[in-house]
């Protein structure tokens, strides 16, 4: 089985090297890393080109967007599953794909997810958030579950059959793709009850009060469109994030 990740960057030098190494330093063979990159001008395609070797490939070209930035990406894309990891993320250990694939081993199994944590940008030994997902049920969509996304490997044909990324959302894209894919597609999720990846803080959905506003906006226009819920289960949605800043030890209380 071919694991494809992709990876879509604009002007992160600072930690594109580290998403790179996280990649190739996975103990699974069989891995190509799809790099798109939207034209950056920081020293970021120089780190590629410094770093890649020969499962990484790289497009540079104006996109309108991180959405339309990782549809290239998918398009690019050879592998069997497909997941992403974005430019300020890393993976926690060397044998998360390896688990991935073990995941797949059901030929049922559409897509395999983990949890995830938010790491400090500056020190990201610190775990500000710990986010463990669950097990997934189609009920718990109206109470807003959703796997976290930088967790997510996807058959490809889940792709195929149910689309990319929808681009006229700006910030809940993925949150509208996996209700498309997990409520009209009804694929079938495997949970794998580790951490797979750490996120650094600071994402485009959280810089302001605006985005943050917006995002609300685009989530609730994702459950409308996918048949999933409204406000009560945006509220639920956003209520349910609260316990995932208790942490202790690296875990959740």
């Amino acid at each position: 089985m071919k694991i494809s990740v992709v990876t879509a960057v604009f002007n992160r030098t600072s930690t594109i090297a580290e998403a790179m190494k996280s990649v190739q330093a996975q103990c699974y063979g069989d891995v190509e890393h799809v790099i798109q990159d939207g034209g950056s001008t920081d020293g970021t395609l120089e780190e590629i080109s410094r770093l890649a070797n020969d499962t990484a490939s790289l497009v540079s070209e104006k996109d309108s967007g991180i959405y339309d930035a990782i549809n290239r990406g998918i398009g690019r894309a050879s592998g069997d599953v497909i997941g992403l990891m974005h430019s300020d993320d890393f993976f926690a250990s060397e044998d998360v794909l390896t688990k991935v694939v073990r995941g797949f081993s059901d030929p049922a199994v559409d897509g395999v997810y983990g949890d995830l944590q938010y790491v400090s940008a500056s020190e990201p030994d610190k775990v500000v958030r710990h986010w463990r997902s669950g097990e997934y049920r189609p009920s718990m969509l109206q109470f807003g579950w959703m796997p976290p996304h930088p967790t997510l490997y996807l058959r490809r044909e889940v792709f195929e059959r149910h689309g990319l990324y929808d681009t006229s959302f700006r910030i809940a894209a993925d949150y509208d793709a996996m209700l498309r894919y997990l409520a009209k597609g009804k694929i079938r999720l495997a949970y794998i009850p580790e951490v797979l990846v750490k996120m650094r803080l600071g994402g485009e959905s959280n810089r302001s009060l605006g985005r943050i506003l917006q995002k609300s906006r685009e989530d609730l226009k994702a459950l409308r469109n996918n048949g999933v819920g409204g406000v009560g289960t945006l509220a639920a949605k956003n209520l349910s994030k609260l316990g995932q800043f208790i942490v202790k030890d690296g875990n959740a209380k």
